[in-house]
């Protein structure tokens, strides 16, 4: 039986996967993610915790596949640019080689969510899928015909840099009013923060206790207590996600698109259902067949896994 290291590396969190062929997680562990220049060796310590765990000698391990927020160059192994943690030009693949002689794979981590929605979850069985991570910041990866979409320089759909608010909130990338900004799990934060400062009067106050405690949840709480500033942060948030979506749709068509991240888990009543009708409503599509909208199945598995288990006919 093969074995497969998985890291998807998060703007947050850091978390690593010993997967098997048939894209189990046979162990997994995770921390928050360095911010001090030691991403290769938390990388390394993960890798090896996970392998331990499972009682597979590091010989056994196939590959070890990053998930990496940003772009990357795959045939060098090199993290070119990363707006949420600061990375440009680092060769980790050769720093990781260096202590552990192993075959490295480099992807974008919205790539690997598609990669491990498709083989294991929400996308498996379609022609076409793209999964939206809603996370720090926003990733898109698409499959296409059971590859992944790669752009010009390799580069995937950097969706969630695609500006939806021109002159808007100044984005990490160097632009303003990119999507991320607003259907982030960041954004919709310093929405419900803003909120806050002009309704002294909200529930949200009780909720969080200041604004500097929000979570992506706060408002979303707040309104289904009937809170009308929380409400109006959930529609407000709402309404540009869907943009964002209805844009993806729009120019892609996918068959079904998977939302992924900790926001996807507020329910059919207050998140999906509603965005449903707002994507459907905004959607250029004369055909009875529309895409899908679902919640992905995975969780933060889908980026291990897609990190782990190559594509068939990938390497």
């Amino acid at each position: 039986m093969a074995v497969y290291v998985g890291v998807d590396v998060g703007g947050t969190n850091l978390t690593a996967g010993l997967v098997d062929d048939r894209c189990r997680i046979l162990a997994r562990a995770g921390r928050k993610t360095p911010k001090d220049g030691t991403l290769c060796r938390a990388i390394l310590d993960l890798a090896r915790e996970v392998t331990a765990a499972a009682g597979a000698r590091p010989e056994e391990v196939v590959r070890l596949g990053i998930g990496i927020p940003g772009a990357v160059d795959r045939a060098r192994g090199v993290v070119l640019h990363t707006p949420n943690i600061r990375m440009e030009n680092a060769p980790v693949a050769d720093l990781i080689r260096a202590e552990w002689p192993v075959p490295v794979a480099l992807e974008n981590d919205a790539g690997c969510a598609a990669a491990g929605e498709y083989l294991a979850g929400a996308a498996r069985g379609h022609r076409s899928a793209m999964v939206v991570t809603l996370g720090t910041g926003v990733g898109a990866g698409l499959i296409v015909d059971g590859a992944l979409f790669l752009g010009c320089g390799g580069i995937g759909p950097e969706a969630g840099h695609m500006v939806i608010h021109p002159g808007g909130r100044p984005c990490n990338c160097g632009r303003k009013g990119c999507w991320e900004r607003y259907a982030s799990a960041t954004g919709l934060k310093q929405t419900t923060r803003e909120a806050m400062l002009r309704r002294p009067d909200s529930l949200m106050w009780e909720l969080a206790g200041s604004p500097e405690r929000v979570s992506g949840k706060t408002a979303f709480q707040a309104a289904r207590r009937g809170d009308e500033a929380g409400r109006e942060v959930v529609e407000d948030y709402l309404f540009h996600l869907g943009l964002g979506l209805a844009n993806l749709v729009n120019c892609f068509h996918p068959e079904v698109i998977c939302l992924g991240g900790g926001v996807s888990n507020e329910g059919d009543d207050l998140f999906l259902e509603p965005l449903r009708r707002m994507v459907d409503a905004e959607s250029f599509n004369p055909t009875r067949d529309r895409t899908r909208l679902v919640k992905a199945a995975l969780g933060n598995d889908a980026g291990i896994i897609g990190a782990a288990v190559p594509l068939p006919g990938h390497p």
